[in-house]
């Protein structure tokens, strides 16, 4: 496993490859089909805003082109075409869903890579979209930190109300964020940030729980301190996702002993921390929690600690769950 202290590439080679791209695409099973007229899914989430309201986020996850980065811990690609994304599609998409979805004032594009890739979303289609989301008081688009620049900022400058731009910082641990085959730096994203905020654009930051190459024991830590350090470049939010295993890498990896998928009770760990510092808003993602827990009897009331303090911002009460007590 990975110290903070380890000679990062020559170590990372030597446990995964020379050439990292290939070890993760010759591990990947089988892509969803995929129609480009039509959003993966499409729903609306309560969330905390900035200013403490707890509102109504409409949520669209875009059919396009896969991400051209391969990161080790990504399962996104399965909901994406190897093909460029045809002009008017996305917009297409956009109202489509729009449209069958009750009125809101946030709304969040997600599309399984970076908004600002011309690949995956046509620029010629910026204009249109920026239009169709003339209503909204706040975008939320996700984007690598190496996209940040020049369309970011039409964007901004077509939208009627504040846009907002979620990156993946994952972790600050700067082997494993190498390992991550992000390529991308600590200063690299911390550049892309500065720039965003200088120019009025509101940061979001995605922190994974669970990192390849770092042991379960110093997991939650490096959670811990990059929550701090997002909140420390001034992310409006900070999300925790815990990794999960699925993308044909991690199995890999958890089969050799250089990953182990986190469990709830580090999500309740993490999120009561961030929540805890009260500095700004740290959200648990709460997609798919059986999958990390280790008892059915209390997955319930620990799901619903979670969305509580989400919303609220509080930490709450941990639960005390008898099963639990026992299998000790």
């Amino acid at each position: 496993m990975l110290t903070d202290q380890d000679p990062s590439s020559s170590w990372i080679q030597s446990r995964l490859s020379a050439d990292p791209d290939r070890w993760i695409l010759e591990r990947r099973g089988p892509r969803n089909e995929v129609n480009v007229s039509r959003v993966i899914a499409s729903f609306l989430e309560h969330e905390r805003t900035e200013r403490g309201e707890i509102v109504d986020v409409a949520t669209l996850f875009l059919a396009n082109r896969e991400c051209p980065w391969r990161c080790l811990m990504c399962d996104l690609w399965k909901n994406t075409t190897k093909e460029l994304t045809p002009p008017g599609a996305v917009a297409g998409q956009i109202r489509h869903a729009l449209s069958e979805l009750p009125k809101t004032r946030r709304v969040k594009l997600y599309n399984s890579g970076s908004f600002f890739d011309p690949r995956a979303i046509p620029p010629e289609d910026h204009d249109e979209i920026a239009q169709l989301l003339s209503g909204f008081e706040r975008v939320i688009v996700e984007s690598h930190p190496a996209l940040i620049g020049d369309a970011c900022w039409r964007l901004r400058d077509g939208l009627a109300g504040e846009l907002e731009v979620a990156m993946g910082l994952e972790t600050v641990h700067r082997q494993a964020l190498e390992a991550l085959n992000k390529r991308m730096t600590l200063e690299d994203f911390g550049r892309a940030a500065a720039r965003l905020l200088a120019e009025g654009v509101s940061v979001r930051v995605f922190v994974l729980l669970g990192i390849p190459f770092v042991s379960a024991d110093e997991s939650l830590h490096w959670t811990c301190q990059s929550i701090q350090a997002a909140l420390d470049l001034g992310a409006t939010a900070v999300s925790v996702i815990p990794t999960r295993l699925g993308n044909g890498a991690l199995d890999a990896l958890q089969a050799r002993g250089d990953f182990a998928p986190p469990d709830l009770r580090m999500l309740e760990a993490a999120s009561a921390f961030g929540v805890g510092l009260g500095r700004a808003r740290v959200f648990a993602d709460l997609w798919d929690l059986r999958q990390f827990s280790r008892c059915d009897h209390c997955l319930p009331a620990r799901a619903e600690r979670l969305r509580r303090q989400n919303l609220a911002q509080e930490v709450t009460a941990s639960i005390d769950c008898d099963a639990c007590r026992g299998r000790r």
